[in-house]
């Protein structure tokens, strides 16, 4: 199993905006890691992944989990999700003061 980067960056959230992070229509199974070393009491984060079924499909959610407050363990990982057609990461703080968040796309295949 080869690990990669596909695609990384840092992303300034607007309270409230659904924010891409990456897409990606190479066949690979992928994993989703978030910082959110700078969450504070109040903020609530939402980290979602949207895939294909087939490539006529429109992306539709296949994972997403909610965070709030001060992170005991700030590094966030999605389960590995396989993709064949598309992956669509996003992020969206729905709650407190807009925070700047770290992330990467990595392939594990």
């Amino acid at each position: 199993m080869a690990l990669a980067i596909v695609s990384s960056g840092t992303q300034a959230a607007t309270v409230g905006t659904e924010h891409t992070l990456v897409t990606s229509t190479t066949g690979k199974t992928y994993v989703l890691v978030v910082d959110a070393n700078a969450m504070a009491n109040a903020d609530v984060l939402e980290l979602r992944i949207k895939t294909k079924v087939l490539s006529a499909s429109t992306s539709r959610l296949a994972y997403i989990a909610s965070y709030a407050h001060v992170q005991a363990m700030p590094n966030k990982y999605s389960p590995p999700t396989p993709a064949n057609i598309e992956i669509v990461c996003t992020l969206k703080q729905t709650a407190g003061t807009g925070r700047s968040y770290d992330w990467v796309l990595l392939s594990i295949d």
